[in-house]
């Protein structure tokens, strides 16, 4: 018995007889055609509508006043009506660049934040792994400790650790034996003691993030790292830092913004920025030109710098993990 066929069914066999390919129905995309962003559809977009809206108003904006002011001569005079306000362009940039002190403490803002990072990825991460070799209550004291440092606000923070250092009353220098030995009198070891609270109130992120990752990392993938004779430092090297590095990078990109514009604790910590501006970073320079001495444009200039800064340390940091074929 012969089942009859239609016509486009025939014409179908007859297309694949000859190595052809069918076109469905109502067109298809054209090969070599890039797919469009979300689909083609425009429901993301206002789902994320509100968020840009915010972040617009509270990113985009104050951006965009602090480029303008940075190009204006902008002092007190113009902020009360004395005097007119004058475009000068670059001005503010060309003698903020022929200050020696803007590069010596660009300089100095640049080595502390890297120590700051490198230490706070060090702590943040060792602690990490050792959360997943201790107990539940050890685990849960270390976290609870841990958060309690993060969620302490800076300047309580930087104020306590005043206290435990004070040349007088500290109990670091009783235990040490330093009699009343000054921290913050030397330039290093203000530095230094800045430092270390930075990292004990940046560590617990860094903490905790890590150890999420190390917990979706599967087991057998460690148990056969051990089975194998690697030591727990090899582990960490050749296993666990290559499956969390995009976790490691959402972590340094963090650490490197918020340590590269330290303020409060340097400012607290070392009254204002040291001894004859010893310790000065950007953060803490920008507000002396623009507060203390009145120059809003320059200090404009200084945020206008650090924020390109920022940006392209990012970038590079983002195109050379790229280059080496990280998915982010």
């Amino acid at each position: 018995m012969t089942v009859p066929t239609s016509p486009g069914v025939l014409e179908d066999r007859r297309v694949r007889a000859r190595g052809g390919l069918s076109r469905p129905r109502g067109g298809g995309r054209k090969a070599g055609t890039a797919p469009r962003p979300f689909g083609g559809s425009r429901t993301p977009w206002l789902y994320l509508a509100p968020a840009l809206v915010v972040l617009g108003g509270l990113l985009a904006y104050p951006v965009y006043q602090l480029g303008l002011i940075s190009l204006f001569h902008y002092t007190q005079a113009q902020v009360s009506g004395g005097e007119p306000t004058t475009f000068v362009g670059f001005g503010n940039y060309a003698e903020l660049f022929r200050d020696e002190q803007f590069w010596q403490v660009l300089l100095a803002t640049v080595v502390f934040a890297a120590a700051c990072v490198v230490c706070t990825l060090a702590v943040g991460c060792a602690l990490a792994v050792l959360l997943t070799r201790v107990r539940a209550v050890p685990r849960l004291a270390l976290m609870l400790a841990g958060l309690g440092a993060w969620a302490t606000p800076a300047i309580t923070g930087s104020t306590v650790w005043l206290f435990l250092f004070d040349a007088d009353f500290g109990p670091v220098n009783r235990v040490l034996g330093l009699g009343d030995h000054s921290w913050t009198y030397g330039r290093f070891s203000a530095f230094l003691l800045v430092l270390l609270e930075v990292v004990w109130c940046s560590f617990p992120f860094v903490m905790v993030t890590v150890y999420a990752g190390i917990r979706a990392v599967p087991s057998e993938v460690l148990e056969a790292a051990s089975l194998d004779g690697a030591s727990q430092w090899r582990i960490w090297r050749s296993v666990l830092a290559p499956m969390l590095r995009p976790i490691l990078v959402v972590v340094t990109i963090q650490s490197v913004i918020w340590d590269f514009k330290v303020f409060t604790q340097i400012y607290v910590m070392t009254g204002g920025g040291g001894i004859a501006g010893q310790n000065l970073v950007l953060n803490v320079y920008a507000y002396q030109q623009a507060f203390a001495s009145s120059q809003y444009s320059l200090g404009a200039a200084i945020g206008v710098v650090m924020l390109l800064i920022l940006l392209a340390v990012t970038l590079v940091y983002l195109r050379l993990l790229r280059r080496q074929g990280e998915e982010l």
